[in-house]
């Protein structure tokens, strides 16, 4: 925006019939472009620094922080970062090792703008695509952000390229602030030693984002930065991010697309991956219109990605909050019929149990609770444990819960008597490593921040994927257990098969 008025202009430094021009053009057209989400700046713009066209003078607020990598393809990265000033260029240079030190590679991309209060912020997104003639899986790559008015430390990145026994370390959690962010460390150090290739944050950053005009949300990222600068960083909204209609949220994240973050999807080897949003249920003050658009846009991906289960078997989804859980605070996912799971009141509406039900999803994984649960395949309040391994080709999707990163909050404690479909629970501050080895085995265990140990792991083995069908419903109707809306673990006969 500019900040200066054409009066001082004129009264302050001599200003040519050009920057003239261009400052009658900009009021003209407007500073930015709107891409539904995001204020674009146009390209031909003239901050009210560069109108005094005087070589000595320049932005302010001009240094990168805040530089964090998402996934934009197989062989590709947006870069996001930002800047307090409107530096005008957006850059990244960047260098295959094998060459050397050399960034002799760049890439230009857009600037946006958002303000908090008083402070306005320029969120620079560039996309990096490597080229498949010159660039193979496996190479690492060095880059640095910025404009010849600040340059950022350098970071690499590595073509991604499945690990030697099959498939990608991928970290799931959340809930993690910039205070008491008990496994920011571990992340931080697990990334850089190469131990994790790729992070999935799961709602809940930083308490809050939008704090004190968005200086927590600065502090947040600036921690997150030497891990999410040489990982994909991907997100997906929680009910801390909802200030001012998700505005930090919006900004601030680039999903796959590069556009909307709020429910977004991609490939990765063997997964197909899909975050969505369950705040959309809860924040109606916003409008219904996305409720709609999301589960609309949920059938048409499910339909799609099980067309293509041959090459990419595993369905695997992600959302903010769970629609079971064994904690004891009176949340949406303690009620009978969560929304979440069943969908608008009186109506069922909108219902995505069923919806990932019916498509076949294997496993769904959410946080919002700040604990780590387990369950047992569920279905409708019907749990399957048997009669053998239940994550065996199990009849129904497996869910997790695992929103224990570390935050300000603490721990949510758990009712003393879960409910049947609790597997496995802890109150330890933890994230989940997940990894995909071949289309049947997957593999999934939980890490103590703590210790660094293992507290637990999972194998789910699928020998098909697709919509559960009918012997599925059979081997749910035998072998299940269903917890009726009168259930009372301490009385549990109630328990009907």
């Amino acid at each position: 925006p500019l900040s200066l008025s054409l009066s001082r202009l004129l009264g302050s430094d001599r200003v040519s019939m050009r920057s003239l021009f261009t400052l009658f053009l900009i009021f003209s057209i407007g500073t930015s472009l709107n891409d539904g989400i995001r204020r674009f700046l146009h390209e031909e713009r003239s901050p009210s620094w560069a109108i005094r066209a005087n070589p000595n003078w320049g932005p302010v607020h001009v240094q990168p922080e805040q530089v964090h990598l998402s996934w934009a393809g197989a062989n590709a990265y947006w870069v996001t970062w930002m800047t307090f000033d409107d530096v005008l260029e957006a850059t990244v240079q960047y260098g295959n090792t094998k060459k050397g030190r050399n960034l002799g590679k760049i890439e230009n991309g857009k600037i946006s703008y958002f303000k908090d209060g008083k402070t306005s912020r320029y969120v620079s997104r560039v996309k990096i695509v490597l080229d498949d003639d010159e660039d193979k899986p496996g190479d690492i790559y060095r880059y640095r952000v910025g404009s010849n008015r600040g340059w950022s430390s350098i970071f690499e990145f590595r073509y991604l390229n499945p690990r030697e026994d099959g498939g990608y370390e991928i970290a799931f959690y959340g809930d993690m602030g910039n205070e008491n962010a008990r496994s920011m460390g571990m992340i931080q150090r697990m990334v850089q030693d190469g131990d994790i290739d790729l992070i999935h944050h799961v709602g809940d950053y930083g308490y809050d984002l939008n704090t004190d005009n968005g200086r927590v949300g600065d502090e947040f990222f600036r921690q997150i930065e030497s891990a999410a600068a040489y990982v994909a960083y991907q997100p997906t909204p929680g009910n801390h991010e909802a200030a001012d209609n998700f505005t930090h949220y919006f900004h601030r994240f680039t999903p796959p697309n590069g556009g909307d973050p709020i429910f977004y999807s991609y490939d990765l080897d063997q997964i197909h991956f899909i975050s969505f949003s369950t705040e959309v249920y809860f924040y109606t003050d916003y409008g219904f219109d996305l409720i709609r658009r999301q589960f609309e846009w949920l059938q048409k991906e499910l339909k799609k990605a099980n067309a293509n289960r041959d090459s990419v078997p595993w369905i695997i989804a992600m959302g903010h909050r769970p629609m079971y859980c064994s904690d004891f605070d009176g949340d949406d996912c303690t009620k009978y019929e969560s929304i979440v799971r069943t969908g608008m009141p009186g109506t069922h509406a909108y219902a995505l149990e069923r919806l990932f039900y019916d498509e076949g999803v294997d496993l769904l994984f959410f946080a919002h609770e700040h604990s780590y649960e387990r369950l047992y395949p569920v279905f409708d309040r019907r749990v399957y444990t048997g009669p053998n391994s239940p994550y065996v080709d199990p009849p129904a999707p497996v869910h997790i819960v695992s929103g224990s990163a570390g935050c300000r909050e603490n721990v949510d404690p758990f009712i003393e008597k879960p409910e049947p479909w609790s597997a496995f629970r802890s109150s330890n501050y933890g994230i989940g490593l997940l990894r995909v080895y071949n289309a049947t085995h997957l593999r999934y265990k939980q890490i103590v921040a703590a210790t660094e140990s293992i507290e637990d792991e999972l194998w789910l083995v699928k020998s098909r994927h697709g919509p559960y069908d009918k012997h599925d419903k059979r081997k749910m109707e035998k072998h299940g257990i269903r917890v009726p809306i009168d259930f009372n673990a301490a009385n549990d006969e109630k328990i009907f098969f």
